[in-house]
């Protein structure tokens, strides 16, 4: 691959491993514990993920089992969560917070469906811009020491790249939306 692509591609890469985060914080009907990466804890006056003062296990299906190393953290963990937008009450018994989901709703199924094909349209329009962008530089370099032939060849590639990332973006779609829909 030509060096003035390899820009557009890590750029498309980015925006693929952006839309992974996304789509692993929306909540399907399994406990993931990757719905707390957003969440930050005051820890000592500085915001501090969630992972990095407690361990955090799943010992079941539906439940988040979260243990601070400090007990003192508690209460600040247990707030965390309250003002996030998780939307789950956190059950602590003094040294663990649980946090046990409910059951989807098909109703609410059905909005988180809508939430991940919504992200996955950002996903491809920030691949398409990024491949617009590239097209305007390769544009540029008509009349310099790169031929024309050579450009029309990084336009094909910068497209073929779009391409692929683009069936990336749908296939992660596509499976994400089947964990929401499924019971």
């Amino acid at each position: 691959m030509n060096e003035k692509l390899k820009v557009y591609e890590e750029k498309m890469t980015k925006t693929m491993a952006n839309l992974d985060g996304e789509l692993g914080a929306i909540r399907a009907g399994r406990a993931n514990p990757n719905v707390l990466n957003r969440i930050m804890v005051d820890y000592y006056g500085t915001p501090t993920p969630i992972q990095q003062v407690a361990n955090v296990s799943v010992p079941e299906a539906r439940m988040i089992q979260i243990q601070p190393w400090d007990k003192s953290m508690i209460k600040a963990i247990t707030k965390a969560i309250q003002t996030s937008d998780l939307g789950i009450n956190p059950n602590n018994d003094g040294s663990v917070i649980r946090l046990v989901f409910p059951e989807l709703t098909e109703e609410r199924r059905k909005e988180l469906q809508k939430d991940v094909k919504k992200k996955g349209e950002a996903a491809k329009v920030a691949i398409r811009n990024i491949r617009r962008d590239g097209n305007d530089s390769l544009k540029k370099l008509k009349g310099t020491e790169v031929s024309e032939d050579e450009i029309k060849d990084m336009e094909d590639d910068l497209q073929k790249m779009t391409d692929k990332f683009v069936k990336e973006v749908d296939k992660a779609v596509e499976v994400k939306s089947k964990e929401v829909m499924t019971v």
